[in-house]
């Protein structure tokens, strides 16, 4: 495959990077003083679709197109200084918001807002991302709308958002932004993109055929062994709830592995900011000086520990909400198998499974227990404990 620059991590999306390409040419052609096509370029964009489509991606990609120095190649050559800093996160005028909480908080978008104010210091834009837009809270996006509509000269807004919820962004925000709908990756194109990292064609052909459309998913199943046991893990439960017992041992297991998620995933972080706080405030010195920064540190400690818990709390309703992704894909299956279509399943390595399920249970009741996944997965959005929202859910599994 030619060599598609910045683009090459946009998988899949061929007329939303045809859309942005010809916005970058635009947009340089502005810098340049030149007279581009109307409407081709705007100060705010808005990316959606399903999750893994690449929303974050496609809007680091264009960020980079934006931030191009290169003279005779189209922008977004992906081997400049602008194009590879953006796409490293390492640009000055390149700055992505993403919530490491449940929610994006109005202090850090008044922050962000005054930065986009400003001139670029070394690239053509000043470019904002926000990635999981429909994570501001009203105060947040409030801050964003002034923002978004007194824009600078040369500040671009990138929001990314979910297209299941298009009504968590502000209607006021969206009517402002030129949006750019993504769609599921086809199987076929999330295997080419895999074997040009350097997976194995088999490995890469199986982990885009069970992973959903999801990109990401696809990588981490082809290349992370344990991010392989725990998807085993959560599909051997639906033939695992025999007896009543078999529930709380399958929420166990289920809870017990997304803890270990958020652990794993943000234990090291966690301490290397616990030391960096204690260090910039004093600790280890001498002196009354340092006595007195090491007593003013507990404050901050304290906002660091909340931080961190938040974090925690979203990373491990993550890894659960996956699980509970793959499990409603499971019953999903059983009714694509009973139904006798013939349609694609989501899990074919588990058709065995699937087809035993099928022959065992009736249709309505397979429906039943796909309903109480998405029952569980609506009642983490609202905030019920996992333990207690998972519980319910395997006990209409087991009963049916």
């Amino acid at each position: 495959m030619a060599n598609r620059g910045v683009w090459s991590g946009v998988v899949g999306q061929p007329d939303a990077v045809a859309v942005l390409a010809a916005a970058a040419e635009a947009a340089a052609s502005l810098v340049a003083g030149g007279s581009p096509a109307p409407g081709a370029m705007t100060h705010a964009w808005l990316f959606t679709g399903p999750p893994g489509s690449g929303r974050s991606e496609a809007a680091r990609a264009f960020a980079a197109a934006l931030q191009c120095t290169a003279v005779d190649d189209r922008p977004g050559c992906g081997a400049c200084a602008g194009c590879h800093t953006a796409l490293a996160g390492t640009h000055a005028d390149v700055r992505v918001i993403a919530p490491e909480g449940l929610s994006i908080p109005v202090g850090e978008m008044r922050s962000l807002v005054q930065v986009s104010a400003r001139r670029p210091t070394s690239g053509r834009w000043q470019v904002v991302i926000i990635a999981d837009a429909d994570r501001l809270t009203e105060g947040a996006s409030n801050a964003l709308l002034k923002a978004v509509e007194e824009p600078p000269d040369r500040t671009v807004f990138l929001l990314c958002a979910p297209s299941a919820h298009p009504d968590d962004v502000s209607v006021t925000i969206r009517s402002r932004c030129r949006v750019v709908p993504l769609g599921t990756p086809r199987a076929e194109s999330i295997a080419s993109a895999l074997v040009e990292e350097g997976v194995a064609a088999e490995a890469a052909r199986w982990a885009a055929s069970v992973c959903g459309g999801h990109v990401g998913r696809a990588r981490r199943l082809a290349t992370d062994g344990s991010a392989r046991a725990r998807r085993e893990a959560v599909l051997r439960v639906p033939l695992a709830l025999r007896r009543a017992a078999d529930i709380f041992t399958c929420a166990d297991s289920l809870v017990q592995a997304a803890e270990e998620d958020a652990r794993t995933a943000n234990e090291s972080r966690d301490e290397a900011e616990r030391q960096a706080l204690e260090t910039a405030m004093g600790a280890g010195g001498t002196g009354k000086g340092t006595a007195a920064a090491t007593r003013g540190a507990k404050g901050a400690l304290k906002d660091l520990e909340k931080r961190q818990k938040s974090r925690a709390t979203r990373t491990q309703r993550d890894s659960l909400d996956q699980a509970l992704v793959d499990l409603a894909a499971f019953y999903r299956d059983v009714l694509v198998i009973a139904s006798g279509a013939a349609a694609a399943l989501n899990h074919p390595d588990r058709a065995a499974d699937a087809r035993t399920a099928a022959e065992s249970w009736s249709p309505e009741s397979a429906l039943r227990r796909l309903e109480a996944v998405l029952a569980c997965r609506e009642a983490l959005e609202l905030n019920v404990k996992p333990r207690i929202a998972v519980e319910a859910m395997l006990t209409t599994l087991q009963r049916g």
